[in-house]
């Protein structure tokens, strides 16, 4: 059953979806050209939730408004707070999860000191579409949290050789190779169904992996 939900932030309100009802929450935020009803975001929350864990979506502002255009960076992450100590404070640990630019906003927040157990990135845009020479690695030094990358290897955001250059070695990232993958869900033989269940599969795999050792977690 999926629990329609009002969360606050300092702008306003947004809606948002959860899914489970596990004491492991995972925030699943949208990428800019969909919402948190999009297809694929729908399977894979419901797909994650599926394995027991609470999985929360939401829409950023400009969403919510029915705008194409996302907002500025600031205002992004903002609302992102808001989601996340929604979700923090329902739930015992806390995974920040993107796809896309969502993702890159829950790395914003992680790198300002925001506390989480763990930053799952589904198609990390590592730089602009046409300009690998902005490369959005600036927040990684600042992310004590350990990374879990989804990195498809036709992503036309995520060049090969600068992912490989510059997230691969990072200490605390895992890398799970998407053959074929471009940014979205298909290539390489993927479809959206097939792209959904393997990446909720090696999400929770990944989680199962670092809960025996848990140094996070404190809530704000």
């Amino acid at each position: 059953m999926i629990r329609s939900v009002r969360i606050p932030w300092a702008g306003g309100e947004v809606s948002g979806r959860i899914a489970g009802n596990g004491s492991t929450g995972v925030l699943l935020a949208h990428g800019a050209g969909t919402d948190q009803d999009h297809p694929f975001m729908t399977e894979l929350r419901d797909q994650l939730a599926s394995f027991g864990l609470q999985v929360m979506t939401f829409n950023y502002p400009y969403t919510e408004r029915g705008a194409k255009r996302p907002d500025r960076a600031e205002r992004l992450v903002e609302c992102h707070r808001g989601a996340a100590d929604f979700l923090s404070e329902r739930s015992e640990w806390l995974f920040l999860g993107g796809r896309s630019m969502g993702g890159r906003m829950g790395t914003y927040l992680a790198a300002s000191g925001y506390p989480c157990d763990g930053i799952v990135l589904y198609s990390y845009p590592l730089h602009p579409p046409g300009k690998p020479e902005k490369l959005r690695v600036e927040q990684f030094p600042d992310i004590e949290a350990p990374m879990l990358f989804f990195q498809g290897t036709r992503d036309a955001l995520s060049r090969q050789d600068l992912f490989d250059q510059h997230i691969r070695p990072l200490p605390n990232a895992d890398v799970v190779t998407l053959e074929g993958a471009s940014h979205s869900t298909r290539g390489g033989g993927w479809t959206p169904e097939r792209m959904a269940a393997f990446l909720a599969e090696q999400t929770v795999a990944w989680i199962d992996g670092l809960s025996s050792g848990r140094t996070t977690g404190q809530r704000p």
